[in-house]
């Protein structure tokens, strides 16, 4: 997942400190391959609360890096997840545009995440399908990934993707199933 900095600043308590948990602002930048990308993110934390997720813990596949993918925020007890790609000119089809397929990939990059974010690194998710409404043509530039964990079962989860430019247009959502797989088998 790269180098990750963090800074925190303590922001004014207003009531006693032995009643009220200290507020931080977390601020990490976090160096990927693709370059450097900040991420905000405030909440309530105890001075040895820690911040990290699951996904802090395992290296970005092939295909990962080459979508130039790269967390932005996450909401694991949520099931909720937030990633960046880099759409490069290599993937674009003859008329300019980023080709579905590239598209399709950068979605299944953002659902399976928010898995294994909410399940705190035990499930991995191979998808078992996925459909994917192409709703406006992408340049190449950076995109916005979201995804969310509609319903985790036992053995199949149900989740959610959109997929934004920089401007904010959606250019594609998702819905899949994916199987759920204990972490430790599937990634041995």
């Amino acid at each position: 997942m790269g180098m990750i900095s963090k800074q925190l600043s303590r922001k004014p308590v207003t009531e006693p400190r032995a009643r009220v948990k200290t507020r931080r602002m977390l601020t990490g930048r976090c160096q990927q391959p693709g370059g450097r990308v900040s991420v905000t993110k405030e909440f309530a934390m105890s001075a040895a609360m820690h911040c990290a997720t699951a996904l802090d813990e395992l290296p970005p596949p092939p295909c990962a890096r080459l979508l130039g993918w790269r967390i932005l925020a996450v909401k694991p007890k949520e099931g909720w997840i937030k990633v960046g790609f880099d759409a490069r000119w290599e993937f674009t089809n003859p008329a300019g545009y980023i080709q579905g397929g590239f598209l399709a990939a950068m979605l299944d990059d953002t659902m399976g995440p928010a898995v294994f974010a909410m399940t705190e690194g035990r499930l991995y998710s191979p998808t078992i399908e996925m459909t994917v409404s192409f709703l406006n043509p992408a340049r190449p530039g950076r995109l916005v990934g979201e995804g969310r964990v509609v319903q985790l079962g036992k053995s199949i989860a149900f989740l959610e993707g959109s997929l934004t430019d920089a401007a904010g247009t959606l250019i594609a959502r998702a819905t899949a199933s994916a199987r759920l797989v204990e972490a430790g088998k599937a990634l041995a």
